[in-house]
Formats: structure tokens, C-alpha cells, sequence
């Protein structure tokens, strides 16, 4: 053996680590043990899934659709809720014959008590094994005194109470089966960055998944969030975020409109659709993937955060400074012609 590997096998040896070198070794092999269990017990699934029940609200369009399909072909009885009887048609037209459509609008209590009751007689007492809430759309955006109590009742009503009120109503029936609730929400939401009630409920449905996780898991009920970016689907249409602007626009009054200007409303135009455009992603797979890990798998995850944007770009932000978020909105969106605080504009082109 030559010198130097005798003098490293010396300092290597038990007798010649320090109490230090001996606790940073366990702790590393601690964490790197707890990584390689975490890794194991990710993958573990749940067996028998053909024949299970899950249920799906907003499959008219979007990532809803997109799963209901999946779903169908991985061998789920999927009932799926549709806003329209056109998507409930157009969804059964692609599907197998399993896969149940039920007309639902969740600013509706009547029409949520309906669809309780199918997904009862649906599942003819074996329980609900799968619960996926999806209320995604265009919400009424912008600057906050452009907005009336009725637009954010619009949009609280449906994405949050509404889905609130049927979770809660089919809890009786998860817990027959333990099964699971998936809430389904933009990473957006988890900064302020426009007004109106989108943000709002977002982190209503996070705080509501919190408790409702901690509860029901005394009952075999498990929760799990799943955060997505900006996709390129159905949901992400300038053209209607620029139709709700022209609109509240249009109803302000000569006093409120003059503070801002009518540039306000261009340059704030642009800044929404380029942001859209920077951020989306066309590839929606990777949201259809997290969605069917939370439903199938053993030990679901808490939180699952799909595209880049949810990974980084809003993650950071929400758990950053606010003075970094502020400037970013101050350097992002257009300042009022009344603005008293010159210098701010909007940066971001098309």
C-alpha cells in the first residue's frame, strides 16, 4: 500500500474521527436514508382500482376533460360534471360507456343537492373512492376600485363556496370508501398580483384543504393540492380577460376613468396578454400526471406543484420578501395618468 492511501485509511478510521466528523456522517446518512424511503414509498399504489368511483367537476373543457378521459381509459368509473349539456355530450361521444355526465352548477345549492344525489346512486353503496374539484376559468380582473361586491360574488360563489359546499356534501360518501379529494388550483392564486375575488378564493380552497386534511385523516379520507401554472388550454383565453376589461372599463365612473386614462387601459392590456404569453405552457400532461398520482397512489402527496412557473416563479415569489413581489407588480403593470408616484410603468412587452 502506498503512503498516502495508508495515512487516508489512518484518518478514516473510527479511532481518528472526531465526535464532529462522527455527527455529520449520521446526519447525512440520516437524510439520505429518509430521501431513499421517501423515494420508495412514493411509489407505491393502490391495488384493484378498476371499478372505483371518481368524481370530477368542470370536464367541460380544460384539464377536467383532459382527466375524465384518462381516467375513463385507466378503467375508473368516472362521473363527470359539466356546466353544459354540449360538454356532457361531446365528452360521452369520446369516452366509454362507463363514464357517467352529470349537469352541475356550483353557484347553484339545487343543482349541487342534483348531482349529490346521482353520484350517490352511482356508486350504490360502495362509496366515493375519488373527489376532484375543478373550478377553473377567466374571472373578472383588475384594478380593485373598478370592481363591484357582485364581481367578486361571481367568482367566490363558484370556486369557493361552491366547491366547499359539495365537498362537503359528499364527504359521507368518501369516507365509506376512504377515499381522496384532489383540489385542483392555479399557483397564481397564491400571489395577489390583479384584483378581484380568483386570488381570494384560491387561498380559501388552500386553507380549506388544510383542515379538511388534517380532519378526515382520523377517517382514512386523504388531501392533496395540486398547484399548476399557466397551460395553454381552454381557461387561458386573453381574448376573454381583455372582453371583462373593456367591460368594467366601460362602467366606471368620469371620475375613476380619468385617474387612470385611457393608455392605463392599453398598456394594462398588453401587460395581461404578455404575461400570458411569457408564462403559459402547452403541455398539460405533467397536471394530468400529478392529478392521477394523487387518486392512485398509496401515500398521496400534500402538495403537488405542476410547470416550471408553479416550481419557481410563483413558489418563490409568494415565499419572498413582499418588497420584491410589489416591485415586480410595480414594474410589470402601467401606473395611473394620477399616479403619484412617478417613475412605474409597465415594462413587459408584447
Amino acid at each position: 500500500m502506498s503512503t498516502w492511501k495508508y495515512r487516508l485509511s489512518l484518518q478514516m478510521s473510527p479511532q481518528n474521527l472526531s465526535l464532529s466528523d462522527s455527527l455529520h456522517i449520521a446526519v447525512l446518512a440520516s437524510i439520505l436514508s429518509l430521501i431513499i424511503y421517501w423515494i420508495i414509498r412514493d411509489r407505491y399504489r393502490v391495488r384493484n382500482l378498476n371499478g372505483k368511483h371518481v368524481f370530477i367537476t368542470g370536464c367541460d373543457t380544460g384539464l377536467g376533460n383532459s382527466l375524465a378521459k384518462w381516467l375513463d381509459k385507466r378503467g375508473f368509473c368516472v362521473i363527470a360534471a359539466c356546466a353544459t349539456e354540449k360538454g356532457s355530450q361531446e365528452l360521452q361521444c369520446c369516452s366509454s360507456l362507463s363514464l357517467k355526465t352529470v349537469n352541475l352548477n356550483l353557484a347553484d345549492s339545487d343543482s349541487i343537492a342534483r348531482a349529490v344525489v346521482f353520484v350517490t346512486e352511482q356508486t350504490a353503496g360502495k362509496g366515493l373512492f375519488g373527489f376532484v374539484s375543478n373550478a377553473e376559468g377567466t374571472a373578472p380582473v383588475g384594478p380593485t376600485d373598478w370592481l363591484r361586491i357582485e364581481d367578486f360574488h361571481s367568482v367566490l360563489d363558484v370556486s369557493l363556496l361552491g366547491l366547499i359546499e359539495i365537498t362537503l356534501k359528499l364527504l359521507p360518501l368518501l369516507k365509506k370508501a376512504e377515499g381522496r379529494v384532489v383540489n385542483l388550483m392555479n399557483a397564481k392564486g397564491l400571489m395577489a398580483f390583479v384584483g378581484g375575488g380568483y386570488s381570494l378564493s384560491k387561498w380559501g380552497m388552500e386553507a380549506f384543504s388544510d383542515t379538511l386534511r388534517i380532519e378526515m385523516w382520523h377517517f382514512g379520507v386523504k388531501v392533496s393540492i395540486v398547484e399548476h401554472g399557466f397551460f395553454k388550454a381552454e381557461e387561458v383565453n386573453s381574448d376573454i380577460i381583455e372582453k371583462y376589461l373593456f367591460k368594467l372599463w366601460n362602467r366606471l365612473t368620469p371620475e375613476i376613468r380619468d385617474s387612470y386614462g385611457e393608455k392605463y387601459l392599453v398598456e394594462y392590456i398588453k401587460a395581461q396578454r404578455s404575461s400570458v404569453k411569457r408564462l403559459c405552457d402547452y403541455d398539460t400532461s405533467n397536471v394530468i400526471k400529478c392529478m392521477e398520482h394523487a387518486l392512485i397512489a398509496k401515500y398521496p402527496r400534500t402538495r403537488y406543484r405542476a410547470g416550471w412557473d408553479a416550481k419557481f416563479f410563483w413558489l418563490f415569489l409568494s415565499y419572498g420578501p413582499s418588497c420584491l413581489s410589489d416591485m415586480l407588480l410595480r414594474i410589470t403593470l402601467p401606473a395611473p395618468a394620477e399616479s403619484r408616484r412617478p417613475g412605474h410603468g409597465a415594462l413587459m412587452s408584447v
